[in-house]
C-alpha cells in the first residue's frame, strides 16, 4: 500500500504546477494533502476529483486558510472530522481521518507558531491534547497512520544547520521533547526514518523555495508501533516542486485495509 502526504501551500496553486498529473502517475492508495487554502465548494472542478479516488475535504470555514484532504482508492467505513479536543484548540489546525476495518489514516495540519507568545501557547496546548489522544488510541485494536505537516522537526538531523535554528519555532526544546515522548514513550514511529535513517533529508524550506536556505523535515507519516515492521520503502519526491514542501512517499506491506 502506497501512502503519500504533501503540504500543498494552496491546492489551486499546486494543481497549476501539475500536482494532479503527478498523482495519476503514482498509483497511490491513499493521498493526504494539507494547507489547501480553499473551501470545499471551491473544489468542484474535476481536477480535484481524480478518477479512481474517493475525495474528502475538511476546510476551515475561512477563505484561503488551512484545510486538509484525503484521497483514497478504498471507500472508508467512517470519517472523522477534527480531533474533538474539549479545549477547541484543534480547530486552530485541521485534521481529517478515514477509518477502514483495521486501519485509520489521518491528514494533519498542525498549528504553526512564530514569535507571538499566544501562538506558541496555542501550539503547545494543541500538541499536549494531541499527545493525550495518541496515548488513548494506543489501546485500540487498530493501526494508525498520521500523515501531515507537524510544524516541528524531531532532531538535529532533521534541520539543516541546526546550530543556527535552536531558537526557531519548530525546533524549540519543548517541541523536541514532545517528539521524543511520541517516539520513545508512546511507541509510535517515524515511518520515513524507519526506511531512511540517514541525515540530510528535508521536506520543507521556510524560504518558500525548495533548496534555498535551510531545509527542515516537518512532514511525517507517524505510525503505530505494529506498523513499523510494515514499512517497505520511503522517499521524498524531489524532481518536480508543487509547494515549499516535498511529497513524502511511504510503501507499506499492507494488502487489505
Amino acid at each position: 500500500m502506497r501512502v503519500i502526504s504533501l503540504c500543498v501551500d494552496g491546492i489551486h496553486q499546486a494543481a497549476q504546477r501539475g500536482l494532479f498529473d503527478w498523482i495519476e502517475e503514482q498509483d497511490a492508495d491513499i493521498i493526504c494533502l494539507q494547507d489547501l487554502r480553499a473551501l470545499e465548494y471551491e473544489l468542484d472542478d474535476d481536477i480535484f476529483h481524480p478518477d479512481g479516488y474517493f475525495a474528502y475535504f475538511f476546510d476551515s470555514g475561512v477563505k484561503h486558510y488551512n484545510g486538509v484532504a484525503i484521497y483514497t482508492r478504498h471507500q472508508p467505513k467512517a470519517l472523522i472530522y477534527g480531533l474533538g479536543f474539549a479545549s477547541g484548540v484543534d480547530m486552530e489546525g485541521r485534521y481529517l481521518q478515514v477509518d477502514f476495518e483495521r486501519y485509520s489514516i489521518g491528514s494533519l495540519l498542525a498549528p504553526t507558531a512564530f514569535s507571538e507568545t499566544e501562538s506558541q501557547e496555542v501550539k503547545i496546548k494543541f500538541f499536549d491534547d494531541f499527545q493525550a489522544l495518541l496515548h488513548k488510541v494506543t489501546r485500540k485494536r487498530r493501526h494508525f497512520i498520521f500523515c501531515g505537516n507537524w510544524a516541528m522537526a524531531h532532531s538535529k538531523k532533521d534541520v539543516e544547520n541546526w546550530q543556527n535554528n535552536t531558537n526557531q519555532s519548530g525546533y524549540l526544546p519543548h517541541e523536541q521533547q514532545w517528539m521524543n515522548q511520541l517516539f520513545r514513550q508512546l511507541g509510535y514511529a517515524d515511518a520515513f526514518r524507519v526506511a531512511v535513517p540517514e541525515a540530510g533529508e528535508y521536506s520543507w524550506w521556510p524560504s518558500g523555495k525548495i533548496g534555498e536556505g535551510d531545509g527542515w523535515r516537518t512532514d511525517y507519516q507517524v505510525v503505530s508501533e505494529a506498523l513499523t515492521r510494515k514499512v517497505e520503502y520511503a522517499a521524498m519526491y524531489k524532481t518536480r516542486h508543487f509547494s515549499s514542501h516535498l511529497p513524502v512517499i511511504v510503501d507499506y506491506d499492507i494488502d487489505d485495509l
